[in-house]
């Protein structure tokens, strides 16, 4: 049976790491407390941003446990009847063993591409998630954006291939790329009849607004997994939320902050946001190596990127929290 996702905004966590560099999980259980109180739909652990090519099996592990035990005892505490789901990236049938195990309720697995050049061809690649959603104890998510999957397609994956993976009752949403997603959700869903329920999601906070625009006249996204959620989760679920109720204009304000950040996290990736979150929350710690922190020279304009967007999160954090507290 297929276990649904909730439409919404879904934040893909970032790692930390002491000075030591042992995983943090202290700071891991802090830094998704802030998140989940955002009202995210919800989590992503170990994907691109989460520095999961440094991590071993069992560190992979612990993490899910302190983000599964800190969404349960979060939901608990507000009296929740959802928990937002904990989806963990796994590459291997056994990292989907784990990470059921560990408390993820979904897996979000990427087409294999280490041998791209011997892999273009769709049979093989249906066969490759036919054969992990057979046996994955946890439903999965496809994760197909280009940059992810060493070119195996302009496209990654081929709207038929992805509609026919589609179809196993065991895999129940996809990740796309944000330009062409409308051009590919009202394909897919026209033309292949997409199962009912089936989460189709973004991957990029600035186009959030564009999505429901896009929805409003078609069946487009159902949210986005964006790493600007580490920084400005608040935000992220507002600028959504304004959209649905067709307040554009409200929600295009909120989108010039996120815009100007998401740049930054572009140009400056996860060390550029570990260092954003530092610099504003206080907390986030360092890279594990072979990364390394910004320097001074590199850190220069950082309120001019993301100022903006920080007031903005810091009224509407303060306006949840007192809604909370008289509601």
């Amino acid at each position: 049976m297929r276990l649904r996702l909730s439409d919404g905004i879904c934040a893909p966590t970032l790692a930390f790491f002491t000075e030591s560099e042992d995983v943090d999980t202290r700071t891991l259980e802090t830094h998704l407390t802030r998140i989940i109180k955002a009202g995210v739909a919800g989590i992503v652990i170990h994907s691109s941003i989460g520095e999961v090519e440094h991590l071993t099996r069992e560190e992979r592990n612990t993490m899910i446990r302190c983000a599964a035990d800190t969404i349960h005892r979060e939901c608990h505490a507000d009296f929740s009847s959802h928990n937002p789901p904990l989806i963990a990236a796994c590459g291997t049938l056994q990292l989907c063993r784990d990470a059921a195990e560990s408390g993820a309720s979904h897996a979000l697995v990427l087409p294999t591409s280490y041998y791209a050049s011997s892999l273009d061809d769709d049979e093989i690649i249906i066969q490759h998630f036919y054969d992990i959603a057979d046996k994955s104890p946890i439903p999965i998510v496809i994760q197909n954006p280009p940059m992810m999957t060493a070119g195996l397609k302009p496209t990654a994956l081929t709207l038929e291939a992805l509609c026919r993976i589609a179809k196993h009752p065991n895999v129940v949403g996809v990740t796309l790329e944000d330009i062409n997603l409308p051009y590919t959700c009202t394909i897919a869903r026209a033309a292949y009849d997409l199962p009912e329920g089936f989460f189709v999601a973004g991957s990029s906070a600035r186009y959030i607004l564009q999505h429901q625009l896009f929805e409003a006249k078609a069946d487009g996204s159902n949210g986005s997994i964006v790493e600007l959620a580490n920084l400005a989760p608040y935000t992220c679920v507002r600028v959504r939320d304004l959209s649905c109720r067709r307040k554009f204009s409200e929600a295009a304000r909120l989108e010039e902050d996120i815009t100007a950040a998401d740049l930054f996290g572009s140009v400056k990736g996860i060390v550029g946001m570990k260092a954003a979150i530092r610099y504003w929350r206080g907390y986030g710690g360092v890279p594990r190596k072979p990364y390394a922190e910004l320097s001074p020279k590199e850190l220069e304009g950082v309120e001019n990127w993301i100022g903006g967007l920080n007031q903005a999160e810091t009224e509407l954090e303060a306006e949840v929290h007192e809604m909370g507290l008289t509601g």
